[in-house]
C-alpha cells in the first residue's frame, strides 16, 4: 500500500476527514478523533489503533513497532508497508476506524450520520 491507496481507502469510510498535523503527518479522523496517521516524508510509515488483545502480537511481528507517543493507547506503527497485503491493510484500517467510531458520543455519531 502506498500513501495514495491509503488515502483513497480511508476517505471512503463514512464521515472521515483528513488533515496534516505536526508538519509532516497525514491524519485521518472520524468525529475529530484520529484513527490513522501516515508520514508524508519517505519512507512511508503508518500508525493506527488496534484492539488491546492484538497489540502485543502485532508489535512482536517484524516491521511493526509500538507507535511513538501513541503506544499506551494501543497504536501500532507499520514501518514496512509491504508487511500487509491490500486485504490486510483494509482490515486493519477499517478496524481502527470502528474502534474510534465506537467511542464517539451518541450526539457526535448522530450529527455525522453514523
Amino acid at each position: 500500500m502506498n500513501i495514495e491507496e491509503l488515502r483513497e481507502y480511508c476517505l471512503k469510510l463514512p464521515a472521515v476527514t483528513e488533515d496534516i498535523k505536526w508538519g509532516d503527518n497525514l491524519v485521518f479522523s472520524v468525529g475529530e478523533k484520529m484513527f490513522c496517521l501516515a508520514d508524508l516524508t519517505p519512507p512511508l510509515r503508518v500508525s493506527l489503533k488496534v484492539p488491546e488483545e492484538q497489540f502485543a502480537d502485532l508489535t512482536s511481528a517484524p516491521g511493526i513497532i509500538q507507535a511513538p507517543y501513541f503506544a499506551r493507547n494501543m497504536w501500532i506503527c507499520v514501518e514496512k508497508p509491504d508487511r500487509f497485503s491490500r486485504q490486510e491493510w483494509e482490515h486493519y484500517l477499517r478496524q481502527a476506524y470502528e474502534l474510534v467510531k465506537e467511542k464517539l458520543p451518541r450526539k457526535t455519531k448522530e450529527s455525522l450520520g453514523l
